[in-house]
């Protein structure tokens, strides 16, 4: 990361996953798990859920989309969440391809 310095504040570009850039062991996953409860709040959202519907469709209670909605996925697996957006109308489709380098990554792509 490339750090600059204008008028005693210091700015570093971010890696483009902000988990990494605080040193996270799970970064990867803690990226992708965001990604999945955004898109989820912006489905709810844009049906114009209250949270009860969206917990009755989703199949969680109330209390836990509260906590989606304010950002909380920690109790969450990336496959509670993927079954979530399932249960809100959402294709998932997961695309796995061999790379060049010895160790792969893992990306969220929302269409």
């Amino acid at each position: 990361m490339a750090k600059q310095k204008a008028e005693d504040i210091t700015i570093e570009r971010s890696s483009g996953n902000v988990f990494a850039d605080l040193g996270l062991a799970d970064a990867e996953e803690l990226k992708i798990k965001s990604g999945l409860m955004i898109e989820i709040a912006r489905a709810v959202r844009r049906f114009g859920l209250t949270q009860e519907e969206a917990g009755r469709r989703m199949g969680i209670s109330q209390a836990k989309v509260s906590g989606l909605m304010r950002g909380d996925f920690s109790n969450f697996s990336e496959q509670k969440l993927m079954e979530c957006l399932n249960r809100l109308g959402y294709d998932i489709e997961i695309k796995i391809r061999a790379v060049r380098k010895p160790l792969g990554r893992r990306t969220l792509a929302v269409a």
